[in-house]
């Protein structure tokens, strides 16, 4: 029984320690959510971070163009943020537009390397036309648009629209810090695919500087260089002009008639070498005119566009012309003049183009087009076929809104990447330390464990002494009072036998060998269920009626009397309190008989609140010196109190108190009554 109830509280005790691991794990584990990154679990922050990567590496990326050209626009100065600046581009007629790309004007800052100066930290992009006019797009300053070098593309459900405004404020801080201004680099204005602001003319609230007004705003000179992550490599090969004059052509045969509206012209490749080795304005041509035609001799030739440079700042990477839509199936381009604006070039003789394309609807049309080249060019033999290839030195040559757009998106992912990044940092350093603690909390539970084991040895060990000691006491109190009851019948029983006269005494005598009889019985089972007498069936069940036959058969030569006051009911106690209490009185009985000389007992059990007296009182000699170790051993057993007392006229008054709830009610009104 005790093996089973120690065994019960290690396992609890297990338990108890396993949860309170689990416990500290989970609370470890738990993360305060603030972003909608902390929102994700560790294996989306990382799957989010393989698919910003794996999106990064098939966008176009941020090269920039090197030597001189146009800033774009920029307005006047402010000493003030809080001023309202203004830029609007007249598209010509109605159109249906639904984005917008803003490009910055980039800088060198010596702190924190290229910075785009001027661009709007918040602004409102208004549609209209002669009947009315709407708010499309806002963003504020929550959109946290800065700091950035990539253009901004701002969508919109499709509008029509002859005109878009842009309504700028605050404006933000020009590098010295000092001043707020507006500046762009460019903006588009997109149908589909096509810029359609591409040469319109622009309106601003004001303007400043020389190299950068209105006009540059939309000659589709960015900052960049296409840039992008598809496709092989193409290099631009020199075209030579051996004779001017009449003008040498490039023609291009698209296969089948198109309606086109816009020609994008690749200059070299200048920025390639660090640093620069040629101008921006290398191999471009002054003068080009481009025409059109349905049949390959040119009868019904049409003129498209020219491209005239004025100075330095009438050239870029892609000079994009647009015309009014054509149907043409061949493309002729005239070189009229082929020597650059600035001709401190190796070769003044020479032009180059990375790629000539042809746009329909915004799609080039011309791509792997055969390009025959007249008599007056010379040139290897596969330049031509690069003209229209769909390549440049960087890879494919894409549709400039995609482009923007990439760049924008870019932008975005290098911008969330750190974020997501330094997430997964802290998840990584918080599931560092929570595996510190589980490696605490695993050798703490170990270390428990162990002292749980060592501590349950040392309570078996002692367990089983305490069983060892109440067999011994069980042998000692159960058989010595019964063996001495057994002594006392059987002297009753010989004083008897040499006295019968009489029927009566006869039978007197057959009663006391009863007596011996069953005491003789109740031995034997007490040796048998003396190491296990809470098991024994029916032992102790009427606690008061087992007591009396103790006192009837070990006081039976002896006047005593036994009383229960306040109508007690013992059959509320446990059994092994019945038991103790029932050994506890017959070892008080045992050294009355043996050592006291006592001729009267009394024994007397009452009730107090909580609590129960048993009370033995006797005239013998008394006790001298301590009390029994017999009596103290049950008395500890109990849990209960011992006190011994001399009685009035002599004699001895044992007192046990036992404390317990477990008294019924009826005891408890009896003693309130009382």
């Amino acid at each position: 029984m005790y093996e089973c109830l120690y065994k019960k509280n290690m396992h609890r005790i297990l338990i108890i320690c396993s949860i309170a691991l689990f416990a500290g794990m989970m609370s470890t584990l738990q993360c305060h959510g603030r972003t909608a990154l902390s929102a994700l679990r560790l294996s989306e922050l990382e799957q989010r971070l393989d698919d910003i990567d794996s999106e990064l590496g098939q966008l176009a990326g941020y090269t920039l163009r090197g030597g001189t050209g146009a800033l774009g626009m920029r307005t006047r100065a402010h000493a003030s943020p809080d001023v309202t600046e203004w830029i609007r581009i007249e598209l010509g007629e109605e159109v249906l537009v639904d984005q917008i790309v803003l490009q910055p004007a980039l800088w060198r800052n010596s702190r924190t390397g290229l910075v785009a100066e001027g661009f709007p930290p918040a602004f409102r992009v208004i549609a209209g036309n002669d009947h009315s006019q709407q708010v499309v797009a806002t963003r504020t300053p929550a959109d946290e648009l800065l700091p950035r070098i990539a253009p901004l593309a701002v969508d919109f459900p499709p509008v029509m629209a002859s005109w878009i405004e842009i309504n700028v404020s605050p404006l933000s801080a020009m590098i010295s810090g000092k001043r707020y201004l507006l500046q762009l680099a460019e903006i588009m204005v997109f149908s589909g695919l096509e810029n359609v602001a591409l040469h319109k003319p622009v309106q601003a609230s004001s303007r400043g500087g020389a190299s950068s007004g209105p006009v540059f705003l939309t000659d589709g000179h960015g900052p960049y260089l296409m840039d992008a992550a598809q496709g092989a490599r193409s290099q631009t090969q020199l075209i030579h002009v051996e004779i001017p004059q009449p003008p040498p052509t490039l023609t291009i045969d698209l296969k089948a008639a198109y309606p086109v509206n816009q020609i994008n012209l690749h200059t070299a490749d200048v920025a390639l070498s660090i640093p620069m080795l040629r101008l921006s304005t290398w191999a471009v041509p002054r003068h080009v005119r481009i025409t059109g035609a349905s049949d390959p001799d040119f009868e019904n030739e049409i003129i498209l566009c020219e491209y005239r440079q004025q100075s330095i700042y009438d050239n870029g990477p892609i000079m994009m012309r647009r015309f009014p839509q054509t149907e043409c199936r061949y493309i002729r381009v005239y070189i009229l003049d082929p020597l650059p604006v600035v001709s401190v070039q190796d070769d003044p003789t020479a032009i180059a183009f990375t790629e000539i394309e042809i746009l329909s609807d915004g799609r080039n049309i011309a791509r792997n087009a055969p390009v025959t080249a007249s008599p007056g060019l010379s040139t290897r033999s596969d330049a031509l076929t690069r003209i229209t290839d769909g390549l440049n030195y960087y890879g494919t040559i894409l549709p400039i809104r995609d482009w923007m757009n990439q760049l924008a998106r870019r932008h975005d992912l290098e911008a969330e990447r750190p974020l997501v990044m330094a997430e997964l940092n802290a998840r990584y350093a918080h599931q560092k330390t929570i595996l510190h603690r589980v490696a605490w909390l695993a050798a703490l539970l170990a270390a428990g464990t162990v002292i749980i084991i060592l501590i349950e040895q040392i309570i078996r060990q002692r367990a089983g002494f305490r069983i060892r000691e109440r067999i011994a006491a069980n042998l000692h109190d159960e058989l010595g009072a019964n063996l001495h009851a057994i002594g006392l019948l059987g002297d009753l029983a010989k004083e008897e036998i040499d006295t019968i006269e009489t029927n009566d005494q006869l039978a007197e005598l057959v009663d006391i060998v009863g007596e011996i009889r069953s005491v003789t019985e109740k031995t034997g089972a007490a040796a048998r269920y003396c190491t296990h007498m809470l098991e024994t069936p029916g032992l102790y069940e009427d606690l008061g009626k087992e007591m009396r036959q103790t006192a009837r058969h070990l006081l039976a030569d002896l006047e005593h009397d036994f009383t229960i006051e306040n109508k007690v009911s013992l059959a509320g106690l446990k059994r092994r309190t019945r038991m103790d209490l029932a050994l506890f009185y017959k070892e008080c009985l045992t050294n009355i008989i043996r050592h006291s000389g006592a001729t009267r007992v009394s024994s007397r059990i009452r009730a107090r609140q909580h609590e129960l007296l048993l009370m033995v009182t006797d005239n013998g000699c008394g006790i001298d010196g301590e009390i029994p170790a017999s009596l103290k051993r049950r008395a500890r057993f109990l849990g209960a109190k011992l006190l011994t007392e001399p009685a009035d006229g002599g004699g001895t008054v044992i007192t046990l108190t036992y404390k317990s709830r477990k008294l019924n009610s009826e005891t408890k009104r009896a003693y309130h009554a009382e």
